[in-house]
């Protein structure tokens, strides 16, 4: 039986207080100078159109288990497919709340008073979001009390991922889960051409979920279309981005030169309309493959600023890797494990003392460290417990894998 489209407007945005975190996450108020006035959040908050629970975990599921592009397949064979399972992807689908987009964004931002605007992007189930994904969000808001975070994504945006948001709310902190309007975002943009083909089934979706791919293009759009900081969900912010302008992350570099030899696309800091965005977006509509990973995301950057690195017109930053990416991914896991003897533990402490001085926020490579806990003592469970807010289920909560974090 077909899910009914519900949509609930809440004259006075009421809603039970009862979270999906109600279980692990204690009700516990932060200092009077460090939590933004409650009613100064209301008016940004708004009486949203919500889905309803049912129609959100519904077809969550059905888009997650139906809409994975066949595998073994010739280019024809694929977009055969693609072009018969259309009508099911809910990325290209106008609804209510997609018209409603550049209105909640532009009221959420004005009403807000904003600091800075921070952009995140979910495109799994809201069931997914989970506890790690709800620490980067502590810790954005712990060195940026009056800062706005803005989630793009369909299925947070419903009663299911308003309660997860619940707690932080409550707090005072100025956050809200919008389902984007692709067609605006892309508008005037290089990726509008690119995007009516893929729509109409004309391209080749590749391998890889087209969602992933078309998160790394939300990105850039969103940073196009109003400024701001892109952040994915698998970090911890250590210290304030103030300071920060039109700059990206190198993620590697040359020990000998000095020079960066990858940069990654998971923290963008830019202003509205910045030229260097305007050419990632370009190149990703010239470029996309979606049969390769990280060549629409990490990749596109790094080839984008190495032809316009000696260019005249262009201002950013390169930043290096110990400011956002101070592990490799290859070593991850020892950010995550308790140190068991003096030499171990001595590590920990000058690491920790390392990032406090050079690190704006540490990515967790959440596809590496998916089946990781944070273990008593380790490197994650200090900065955790430093830079939490609600601070609950420290050692328990597991990474999901399934988010839209995929650097």
């Amino acid at each position: 039986m077909a899910a009914v489209l519900m949509f609930f407007i809440f004259a006075n945005c009421f809603i039970s207080n009862l979270s999906l975190h109600s279980a692990v996450f204690s009700d516990k108020s932060l200092p009077a100078e460090q939590t933004p006035r409650q009613q100064e959040f209301k008016t940004s908050s708004g009486c949203l159109p919500l889905l309803s629970l049912r129609e959100d975990v519904e077809e969550s599921y059905r888009e997650e288990h139906h809409l994975l592009p066949p595998l073994n397949v010739s280019e024809e064979e694929r977009i055969a497919w693609f072009r018969k399972t259309l009508p099911e992807f809910r990325i290209f689908k106008k609804n209510d709340l997609t018209k409603q987009f550049e209105s909640r964004v532009q009221a959420f931002f004005n009403n807000s008073k904003c600091e800075f605007q921070f952009f995140m992007t979910w495109i799994s189930p809201a069931r997914s979001f989970r506890e790690r994904e709800f620490f980067a969000m502590e810790s954005l808001f712990k060195a940026h009390p009056r800062g706005c975070l803005l989630i793009l994504s369909r299925t947070m945006d419903s009663q299911q991922g308003y309660r997860i948001l619940m707690p932080l709310l409550d707090l005072g902190f100025r956050v809200l889960a919008v389902t984007p309007d692709l067609y605006s975002l892309f508008k005037k943009t290089p990726a509008e051409a690119w995007f009516h083909q893929m729509k109409k089934g004309k391209n080749d979706p590749g391998e890889i979920p087209l969602a992933q791919n078309l998160s790394n293009l939300l990105r850039l759009a969103a940073l196009y279309k109003y400024g701001g900081v892109y952040l994915d969900t698998d970090f911890i912010v250590l210290k304030t981005f103030s300071g920060l302008r039109n700059s990206i992350g190198a993620q590697s570099m040359d020990m000998v030169t000095g020079k960066w030899t990858r940069l990654n696309n998971a923290v963008l800091i830019f202003d509205k309309n910045h030229p260097l965005l305007f050419k990632f977006i370009e190149e990703f509509a010239l470029t996309f493959d979606g049969n390769k990973w990280g060549h629409n995301g990490p990749y596109l950057v790094s080839r984008v600023v190495e032809r316009v690195a000696k260019r005249v017109g262009y201002n950013f930053t390169v930043l290096p890797p110990m400011a956002f990416y101070p592990v490799d991914w290859t070593r991850i896991s020892g950010f995550f494990a308790e140190p068991r003897d003096e030499a171990a533990t001595k590590w920990v402490e000058t690491k920790l003392l390392q990032l406090s001085g050079e690190t704006y926020a540490v990515h967790l490579w959440n596809k590496q460290s998916s089946r990781l806990r944070i273990e008593k003592g380790s490197i994650i469970g200090r900065l955790v417990s430093d830079n939490c807010l609600i601070c609950e289920s420290i050692y328990t909560a597991e990474v999901n894998s399934n988010g839209s974090s995929f650097s």
